[in-house]
């Protein structure tokens, strides 16, 4: 599970980074002792968590959006939320991509496919995230 984070003020700089639709976002947040910013993933009922890059940040909320939302409280650390592994086998990639410690040939041997084919899932995730968030916009929903 990536890092959790509790919602408290940080000792720094915070900033909205990226904003989406149902009060989702991520903040960028910038320790006061000039260290590397962070970036806070944000959702209604969903515990914060925090990643080092702000691309691994924006994957997790496309996985978020493509799964329609998913829990990780109650997971425990290694485990994965029930609606990534129902959401399908690039869902899951994208989601595994997010998780410390993995990066791009570690998903691709998990799979027994080249990293080009786990970039191509990944692709397929955030073109589906972004489909959903704009076919919930021109409905209404912010």
């Amino acid at each position: 599970m990536p890092e959790s984070s509790p919602q408290s003020p940080t000792d720094g700089v915070e900033s909205v980074y990226r904003e989406y639709i149902l009060d989702v976002r991520i903040v960028e947040c910038t320790p006061s002792d000039g260290g590397e910013p962070r970036y806070r993933f944000e959702a209604p009922q969903h515990i914060p968590v925090t990643f080092e890059d702000p691309t691994t940040a924006t994957l997790y909320a496309d996985v978020y959006f493509d799964t329609n939302g998913f829990q990780e409280e109650g997971t425990g650390h290694r485990g994965v939320p029930p609606e990534v592994v129902q959401a399908g086998r690039d869902t899951l990639a994208a989601y595994f991509l997010t998780m410390p410690g993995t990066d791009l040939n570690w998903v691709a041997s998990f799979y027994g496919k080249k990293p080009s084919k786990i970039e191509r899932y990944v692709a397929s995730v955030r073109q589906r995230a972004a489909e959903i968030r704009t076919n919930a916009a021109e409905q209404g929903m912010e």
